[in-house]
């Protein structure tokens, strides 16, 4: 049983959306298949990965250093003490083979893609869904329930309130009971303007949460902390920089609703410093670490110890990105749900397509590995890379 390949594209999920910081115009995402000489039903086992969004993708890292890694292992190295299945983690320390520790920022998104399509290709070969999988590895059972909220909300051109009213509305229709809008891109007066619009639509059908994507100084944070707290919110999320934990601390003092952040923190270490000086309340904010940009899996459970470690619960998580592989997570390790893009960064986004949201809950369907394989215009992609 050996890795025999690693391939990597680059491919665009561009779109005219922006949030606070960023514009969509040009972003991409790296997809990778890890190959292997393992058959299942008749076809080679393969694991699929991407990086989530609002990070670019990482070809040149993944070919230039880390594919290359676990291509020049020993095989023998990159399994399990009985031989008849990948390791996650020893795959992982291959690839982080001769790398300094900090300086987290891009390499961490290289290895969480790559440490994706490895768990991905671990749970096929064990003939499991990844949740399942992961439950059993830690002595839990797995909750194949879902909590999920749909993420949209961004500032578009030409786009009016109107237009905001119906995109949520069209969230509430498909079963959301949660939603996420963006604030930071305008003024202060704009923003309360659209966000009292989406509150009359959504009336008590749902609840909102708003996102600042990290573009406030402290002033500017409470400011929008005294006018925020008017409203009844799901969270007030990401307002100051990810590493300003000194900023957040202090919005605890002028926010007493939930707060949220960490999906832009890379590392348990970050993690942790975040716990230590961010202020952070385990009674109500929530934590979205996102594992596809923080070095995957194997470093996500390292961040989970850190959390217990802390006496935070891992019900409150709710990952950034969108994506199956956090879906896998929370249902395997009892997360507080996951972040959702109904309509956003297709193919990557979204669920296989036999689920169906209920009162912002899924259903895990009974897939093995991520589940890549039940979202039909998604593993058409994939297969075009590897097969």
């Amino acid at each position: 049983m050996r890795i025999v390949d690693v391939r990597e594209i680059t491919q665009p999920i561009a779109s005219p959306i922006r949030n606070a910081y960023i514009d969509f115009s040009k972003m991409t995402t790296s997809l990778v298949a890890v190959v292997t000489d393992v058959v299942r039903d008749g076809r080679r086992v393969v694991g699929y990965g991407f990086n989530s969004n609002g990070r670019y993708g990482q070809g040149g890292l993944i070919r230039e250093r880390f594919a290359p890694r676990l291509l020049e292992a020993e095989a023998k190295g990159l399994l399990n003490d009985t031989g008849d299945n990948l390791d996650p983690d020893r795959c992982w320390a291959a690839m982080m083979k001769n790398e300094k520790p900090g300086g987290h920022g891009e390499r961490s998104v290289a290895v969480g893609t790559l440490d994706m399509a490895i768990w991905d290709a671990t749970a096929k070969i064990a003939g499991k869904p990844l949740f399942r999988l992961l439950a059993d590895r830690h002595g839990r059972e797995a909750d194949p329930r879902v909590f999920v909220y749909a993420a949209g909300g961004y500032y578009y051109p030409g786009k009016d309130d109107d237009a905001l009213r119906a995109e949520m509305r069209s969230y509430l229709d498909r079963g959301y009971r949660v939603v996420k809008m963006k604030i930071g891109g305008a003024s202060q007066a704009e923003d309360r303007r659209r966000i009292e619009a989406v509150l009359t639509e959504i009336g008590s059908d749902a609840e909102l949460a708003v996102d600042a994507n990290g573009r406030f100084d402290l002033e500017t944070a409470i400011a929008y902390a005294k006018a925020l707290r008017e409203y009844p919110l799901f969270w007030y999320e990401e307002a100051g920089d990810p590493l300003d934990y000194a900023l957040q601390a202090a919005l605890a003092e002028f926010y007493p609703g939930p707060m949220a952040t960490g999906e832009n923190l890379f590392s348990h270490q970050d993690a942790r410093n975040l716990l230590r000086h961010g202020g952070m309340r385990p009674d109500r904010d929530w934590l979205q670490f996102d594992c596809a940009l923080s070095y995957g899996l194997c470093e996500y459970q390292r961040t989970l110890a850190a959390l217990k470690v802390s006496g935070w619960g891992w019900d409150r998580c709710i990952p950034h990105g969108g994506h199956q592989m956090s879906l896998n997570i929370a249902a395997g390790l009892g997360l507080g749900g996951n972040e959702s893009y109904p309509d956003l960064f297709q193919p990557y986004g979204g669920f296989p397509d036999s689920v169906r949201v209920e009162d912002s809950v899924i259903t895990m369907p009974e897939l093995p590995g991520i589940g890549f394989e039940g979202k039909s215009d998604l593993i058409k992609v994939m297969r075009e890379l590897a097969e």
